[in-house]
């Protein structure tokens, strides 16, 4: 089921290309010198080499799609990579891709119509999603040496926002998002700091923030702010998690557990099971 929020973009375009370079950065810091080989625990089965291997080509495979402004999409994911031979290279090349992306971002126009799997149908789109492939990722290469550093709280935020807007949509390549169902269950994922009036309200300059996703017999969705307020579920059926929006985010992308001291939780844990069941990818 689609989400019946539009698709807003909260935060301006320029703040997404210069947090994509810094987070990339970040990223090519944090694994120089690390061996390849090191295992990343939040990835399981993915080394550091594989982790930075991921980051440059998506990187290097957004810019090519932002380029060409595709209006349909691609049948393939090939690009020139330029990959050196040798892992223990591979943060050189990632930190190398760092000026050639900034210049298809800035050369882009957010609002040039483009095709996107997302709700947003503009460049914009892409430039949202890479930043937040690579701010998660530069989390998990932290978390493989041990120095994890805070995420920034309103990106945070608005990254809680980009992945439940899109959502819906993902089981174009994680089928089991098709699955996630319920019979009017209601779950609201709120930052700490935010009102707690029914309603799902964007993110602000504050990193406040709610959002109610609806759980129904043909599929699930995002509540906008009025179709929250009348939401007539039962409080039975109706689950909260509240916490910190940096770590509502780590929560989302499968980083943290709703079990953690991080979260406070009420109503019934077994539709946040469900929940992540699906979402898991």
């Amino acid at each position: 089921m689609a989400s019946d929020r539009s698709a807003a973009h909260p935060l301006p375009y320029t703040t997404y290309r210069r947090a994509i370079e810094r987070e990339t950065a970040r990223l090519a810091e944090v694994v120089r010198g690390v061996d390849p080989a090191t295992p990343v625990p939040s990835c399981p089965g993915w080394t550091v080499a594989d982790l930075t291997r991921h980051v440059g080509s998506l990187q290097r495979w957004f810019s090519a799609l932002l380029s060409r402004l595709v209006q349909e999409p691609p049948r393939s994911r090939e690009v020139e990579l330029g990959l050196p031979d040798s892992a223990g290279e591979y943060p050189g090349w990632v930190e190398a891709g760092i000026p050639r992306v900034a210049a298809v971002l800035e050369a882009t126009d957010p609002l040039a119509p483009m095709w996107a799997w997302g709700v947003d149908q503009h460049a914009r789109f892409w430039a949202r999603r890479m930043l937040f492939e690579t701010l998660v990722h530069r989390f998990d290469a932290e978390l493989s040496t041990g120095h994890a550093s805070p995420l920034d709280p309103e990106l945070a935020a608005d990254g809680v926002d980009e992945f439940l807007v899109n959502l819906p949509h993902a089981h174009l390549f994680a089928p089991a998002v098709a699955g996630l169902k319920g019979d009017g269950e209601t779950i609201v994922f709120q930052c700490a700091g935010a009102g707690t009036g029914g309603g799902a309200a964007a993110t602000g300059p504050d990193a406040g923030g709610e959002w109610w996703m609806r759980l129904d017999a043909d599929g699930f969705r995002l509540l906008d702010r009025a179709a929250a307020a009348a939401d007539t579920a039962s409080p039975d059926a109706r689950t909260t998690v509240r916490a910190e929006a940096a770590d509502l985010l780590l929560l989302l992308y499968g980083r943290r557990s709703y079990q953690d001291g991080a979260f406070e939780v009420t109503g019934p844990p077994e539709t946040l099971d469900r929940w992540f069941a699906h979402t898991a990818f």
